[in-house]
Formats: structure tokens, C-alpha cells, sequence
């Protein structure tokens, strides 16, 4: 009766551990699959530029509450493009951590723009945007793309979105 108790719990386990490999096999391609569906980090920064860009028109037109959406999204779209890739390879071998980086930038310069916007300060605004912008660029220095060089823009990313804080239409 032993034996027959051991035997049967011997089979049981060993079908429970072929299902738990079966599972974790399942897993480990529903993950692959799902990173192959994320988008590159050069995406997540597009978007960055996109929000940032438009920040430095709505703070120059000094239309605050725009200014302070902006900023947001551009906090946000960094946060995301840190958890699309959250350590580059360098190639001396060596692994650059962006969360740090990110913490510096959130500390220092989205801190100092959420500062200006809050305060309705547009020369503020100016030395915090700029500021932040060389931020930007010694991330890309650290990330060894020294080759991608922010700057503040020529004309606002949309054209669709009336940076007139007066605006009465629509």
C-alpha cells in the first residue's frame, strides 16, 4: 500500500513539474512576443521631443496652463522611455543606468520648469528650459550619442494646437 501511495505521488508530481514547464515554456514566447511589440526607445524619445518642443512655445506665449500640460507629458514620456529601456550597453562593455539619470532631470530641471510654469515666471522658464535642454544633451553624452544634439526649436512640434492663451476658438 506504501509503495502504491509513493508511485502515485511520484507520477503526480512528476506530471505537475512537466506542466509547470510546460507553462513557463509558454510564458518565457508570450514574453518575446510582447517585447517584439514594444516600441524602440528612439520612439519613447520622439514623443519626448514632441511634448518638450511644444513646452518651449506654450511657456514663450506664456500660456501657462498649456506650459504645465506639456511639462507633464514630457515628465511622463521620459519616465516611459526609461522603463522601454532602462540600461544601455556602452561599448567599453560597461552598463549606463537612465533611472539615476532620470532622477537627476526630474530633480533638477523638471523641477526648476515646474518652478517657472507655477509661478508664471517666462524668463525663468527660459533659464530652466534651457538648462534642461544641455541635461538632455549630457544624457546623450553619456549614452554615447553625442551625435544627437537638442536645441531649442525653431517652430512647435504641432500645428494643430493654438498656443494663444487667449485664444477664444474653438
Amino acid at each position: 500500500m506504501r509503495q502504491s501511495f509513493l508511485t502515485v505521488f511520484l507520477i503526480v508530481a512528476l506530471i505537475g513539474v512537466g506542466w509547470t514547464l510546460h507553462l513557463a515554456h509558454g510564458l518565457q514566447a508570450e514574453i518575446q512576443d510582447l517585447r517584439g511589440r514594444m516600441p524602440s526607445q528612439s520612439h519613447t524619445m520622439a514623443d519626448v521631443d514632441y511634448q518638450f518642443s511644444n513646452l518651449w512655445f506654450a511657456g514663450k506665449r506664456e500660456n501657462w496652463d498649456l506650459a504645465s500640460f506639456y511639462l507633464n507629458e514630457t515628465r511622463s514620456h521620459l519616465e516611459w522611455a526609461v522603463r522601454v529601456v532602462p540600461v544601455r550597453p556602452l561599448s567599453n562593455g560597461q552598463k549606463l543606468e537612465l533611472a539615476p539619470i532620470l532622477k537627476t532631470v526630474e530633480e533638477k530641471g523638471i523641477a526648476d520648469l515646474r518652478a517657472a510654469v507655477d509661478h508664471k515666471d517666462g524668463p525663468a522658464f527660459e533659464t530652466a528650459y534651457r538648462s534642461m535642454t544641455e541635461q538632455c544633451y549630457a544624457c546623450h553624452e553619456a549614452a554615447e550619442k553625442p551625435y544627437l544634439h537638442p536645441h531649442i526649436p525653431d517652430a512647435p512640434s504641432t500645428q494643430m494646437i493654438n498656443m494663444d492663451p487667449k485664444a477664444d476658438w474653438p
